[in-house]
């Protein structure tokens, strides 16, 4: 009689070994640093890769950081790689961010990247209980800045120069403008701790909201129902600087995918006519889904191209015109800190004389009596405070609006930020984004 009893020689069904949560998130940091290091936006990748697999808001949050923190570090990080006698790239830089930024041992290294090459390895033993600065460094290396900025941002900040950079590459949590139209700032508050998320005003924009982390916020109740955008303080600024106001014409010049149009709808209560313009048709079909969500009856989108005559037909017809100028981005690096290895002299340059072209552009909109803003989210004074002057220059019939005269428009329970004509926040000194806004006015003559 045949035994049923299986042969100790039998073959046995393959498992693969599991995988530890360690190695998936190591992975999934590297598939987003494989990606950023190719020249997409990191914001833009890690919420792919969240909406690509649900993980915990605790493991969302160590990706985010391992990612932005590797921007933030990158040039000290390639420098001790250098050291190492490693070559830069997204697997040795993760290596060394967890070296060096988060301060694990070899062996918790090791659980992270198990089938780590030798190549990359070297960098352990040199790395590996090391402090990420160095007296060694050059003060760009130390400042974490491409060269070409280095001397530019020492003549802007001066003697503050270190503690303006420092904020700049410092981590940041996420600003909400809550949507005026529906909610006030109080309700979106509560709505939001019934979700488990917290929220606290922020100090200068009245419509603000300050979270900490990187909460799932397009996953609420609160976002779907529209009651709230993100959008930096400084942003909400510039938006509520136009003083925009029930039954104007308004223009929003360089409306991009709409944050500020849609900021400028909750000053004017659905009443008049507010346009929205941008080069980008993309981006524009973006901001109307997102001016639908938020309930705006009262605007346009229009996309401009190459002979169209819509610009033409409206010249001097608004009462208030945003021009939130393409720049270089310098006062966004604690959310965005890879668009500083993005950009180069050249490409200043090139943006320096395309901000004066739709300065000049945008001002042939305004009306006599009327109201233009010129907006950055740069600190380079070569982008902000010399645009307005050349500009000034060439158009005599406008005159700057000084912010302690403006600052009211913006509702704004605290003081002025600063004595001077112009908008200028920084991360040291606010809070918010570096930003720029200039208000003018264009005389009734000359």
């Amino acid at each position: 009689m045949s035994s049923t009893r299986s042969s100790p020689t039998a073959a046995r069904p393959f498992r693969r070994p599991a995988v530890k949560a360690e190695a998936l998130l190591a992975a999934a940091a590297l598939d987003c640093a494989v990606k950023v290091d190719s020249g997409r936006a990191a914001d833009r990748v890690l919420q792919a890769a969240f909406d690509q697999r649900r993980w915990s808001p605790a493991d969302r949050g160590r990706i985010a950081r391992l990612i932005l923190g590797i921007q933030r570090s990158r040039r000290q990080l390639d420098w001790w790689l250098d050291r190492a006698g490693v070559r830069p790239a997204p697997l040795a830089r993760l290596v060394a961010a967890l070296l060096l930024l988060e301060k694990l041992p070899k062996a918790a290294v090791m659980k992270h990247l198990p089938r780590l090459p030798a190549i990359e390895a070297k960098a352990i033993p040199v790395l590996e209980g090391r402090t990420l600065d160095h007296p060694d460094q050059p003060p760009a290396v130390a400042a974490n800045l491409p060269d070409w900025l280095a001397k530019p941002l020492q003549a802007r900040f001066g003697p503050r120069f270190a503690v303006e950079i420092e904020a700049l590459n410092a981590e940041t949590g996420l600003n909400l403008r809550v949507n005026a139209l529906k909610a006030s700032r109080d309700e979106v508050v509560l709505r939001l701790a019934a979700e488990d998320i917290a929220a606290k005003p922020t100090v200068l924009s009245p419509l603000g909201l300050r979270v900490d982390g990187r909460p799932a916020l397009a996953r609420t109740a609160v976002w779907r129902d529209g009651l709230f955008e993100v959008q930096d303080e400084a942003s909400q600024l510039a938006a509520l600087l136009v003083g925009a106001r029930p039954g104007e014409r308004v223009l929003d010049f360089c409306a991009g995918a709409g944050g500020k149009t849609l900021a400028l709808a909750g000053c004017m209560a659905n009443k008049g006519r507010l346009s929205a313009t941008d080069i980008d048709a993309r981006r524009l079909t973006d901001a109307g889904l997102r001016l639908r969500r938020a309930g705006v009856h009262n605007a346009e989108c229009h996309a401009l191209v190459a002979g169209d005559s819509w610009l033409k037909r409206r010249r001097g017809s608004f009462d208030r015109v945003l021009v939130d100028a393409p720049c270089s981005g310098t006062g966004t690096w604690r959310r965005n800190p890879d668009a500083k290895w993005r950009s180069s002299a050249d490409e200043l340059d090139r943006l320096i004389v395309l901000q004066d072209e739709v300065l000049a552009r945008a001002a042939t909109l305004v009306r006599p009596g009327g109201t233009l803003v010129y907006a950055t989210c740069s600190v380079l004074t070569v982008e902000n405070e010399e645009r307005v002057t050349a500009f000034l220059g060439r158009h005599p019939e406008f005159r700057v609006v000084p912010l302690s005269e403006a600052w009211s428009d913006t509702g704004s329970p605290a003081p002025a930020p600063g004595p001077g004509p112009y908008l200028v926040l920084t991360p040291a000194r606010h809070g918010t984004d570096g930003f720029f806004a200039a208000r003018l006015v264009r005389q009734t003559a000359p």
